[in-house]
């Protein structure tokens, strides 16, 4: 384009600028191609993935290379939480960030969750949010980790009840189903409550059995008479536990459950102990 008197005047183009054309637009197609990932990356932390009307938050890991598969750990919040909440809360995903685990933290209708019935809507959309993670994320389908607190610990045994299918391990803060429940499949258990707990009342079994929140999942995998292992653990003066393990199980899934003396709160350090722990097992 050149000018005359002010005006811009078009003047033809040159066979070799066509070549230039298809140049300019060959590399547009590239830079596309190179930043698409990136784009479809964009919602992570406190920006929503869209699922319909509803939506999820993501956090990656600190260390992730960008190509190497990652185990998942998916959350359930707490009433009235939300996912903006769970990717950046330090004992969440303050733990799976430090350990190379991706996030995946679903947010509930009216910020809740139906974990009454084994019909709940939710159920499914928990596997379609792991599901749309897969498109997006190289996912280490072995070490798929489900979890939650309180309401979010209940919803996180109904869905691993309902759809245990490769789930790798249920780990649950301070909420449960009835123990009477029948689930479909064995999965291994952590499970952590507090005696003092009166928000999701600690579920004490018949004459003070303290081992009864897990009374389903010892039924579940076969997991028979008294624990294998009972131990005082902690991660600060404050945060102590004694476990029991349930490691003769005719499942070959383990259930371990850690009491402390405290009240209904996700304890400092827990979710870093299991996934360390889970992590460092070997996969099947």
């Amino acid at each position: 384009m050149r000018r005359r008197r002010g005006h811009a005047v078009l003047t033809p183009v040159r066979p070799g600028g066509r070549v230039c054309q298809w140049m300019l637009y060959a590399l547009a197609l590239i830079a596309t191609l190179i930043v698409a990932p990136t784009a479809a990356r964009a919602c992570v932390e406190q920006t929503p993935c869209f699922l319909g009307d509803r939506s999820y938050h993501v956090k990656l890991p600190d260390t992730w290379d960008g190509v190497s598969p990652m185990p998942v750990m998916l959350h359930f919040h707490g009433w009235q939480r939300q996912g903006t909440l769970i990717v950046k809360h330090g004992r969440i995903s303050g733990a799976t960030r430090r350990v190379g685990v991706l996030l995946l933290a679903p947010t509930g209708r009216r910020k809740t969750w139906n974990f009454w019935s084994d019909q709940s809507e939710d159920i499914a959309f928990a596997r379609r949010v792991l599901e749309d993670a897969a498109r997006t994320y190289p996912i280490d389908r072995s070490r798929i980790y489900i979890s939650g607190y309180s309401y979010g610990a209940a919803m996180a045994w109904r869905f691993v009840c309902a759809d245990g299918a490769g789930v790798a391990a249920l780990l649950a803060v301070s909420g449960t189903l009835d123990q009477d429940e029948d689930c479909a499949g064995a999965v291994p258990v952590r499970h952590v409550h507090g005696l003092r707990d009166t928000v999701m009342d600690f579920p004490m079994g018949p004459g003070g059995d303290t081992t009864h929140p897990v009374a389903l999942w010892r039924r579940q995998n076969g997991c028979a008479g008294p624990p294998q292992e009972v131990r005082d653990w902690s991660v600060t003066k404050h945060d102590t536990f004694t476990r029991h393990v349930w490691r003769d199980c005719t499942s070959d899934k383990p259930v371990t459950l850690d009491l402390h003396a405290r009240g209904h709160f996700i304890p400092r350090g827990w979710f870093r102990q299991q996934l360390d722990e889970l992590l460092a097992e070997p996969t099947h």
